[in-house]
């Protein structure tokens, strides 16, 4: 059996162990040391978060979902509505059509929320590129651990067709002797 990565990476992958980059090196190490590779990457990326990465994460979850564009649509018809109905009713309002206060709200809402969003994006694609390279260091353990079972029942194969071949041969043998029985003069 192979105790080291550089028999690991020699014989399965055909290269020096030097020559791997560090995740074929850690994949050859875990085989050599007979360990398991799998993790899970979700809490491990989220074990090194700060409280602004949560919050970001928090507000573009929000700002991604129903309840914020409902929530959204109902602040606006109110505020059209009340701002119509006072200014029908008063003939003056705290913010007549062409609603420039709201207009300035939606800007910087969208001015604060962008930034916010693409920082969790961000984020997400880190933690993605983590996943990916975690799912590849898994197939590759996964595909050389085939490769070394493949090594294992061929070698079982080999020496059980030798055993067979040997009995056959002994069979023959036995079976000859018996024919010569037969056919001997009595």
């Amino acid at each position: 059996m192979m105790k080291k990565p550089d028999d690991v990476a020699e014989k399965l992958l055909g290269v020096t162990y030097e020559s791997l980059d560090e995740r074929a090196k850690k994949v050859a190490r875990h085989i050599a040391g007979r360990k398991h590779i799998a993790r899970n990457t979700a809490k491990e990326f989220d074990a090194g978060t700060t409280l602004g990465q949560r919050a970001a994460d928090a507000v573009a979850a929000f700002g991604g979902s129903w309840t914020f564009i409902t929530l959204f649509a109902a602040i606006l018809v109110v505020w059209v509505g009340l701002n119509s109905f006072i200014l029908a009713r008063y003939d003056k309002s705290f913010d007549p059509y062409p609603y420039i206060l709201l207009n300035l709200f939606l800007s910087m809402l969208a001015a604060i929320q962008a930034p916010i969003i693409l920082m969790s994006q961000n984020r997400q694609a880190e933690k993605d590129r983590l996943n990916a390279e975690h799912d590849y260091e898994v197939n590759l353990k996964a595909e050389l651990e085939i490769m070394l079972l493949h090594e294992k029942v061929d070698l079982l194969r080999e020496g059980q067709w030798g055993e067979l071949l040997a009995i056959q041969k002994e069979q023959l043998r036995l079976l000859g002797d018996l024919i010569e029985k037969k056919n001997a003069p009595k």
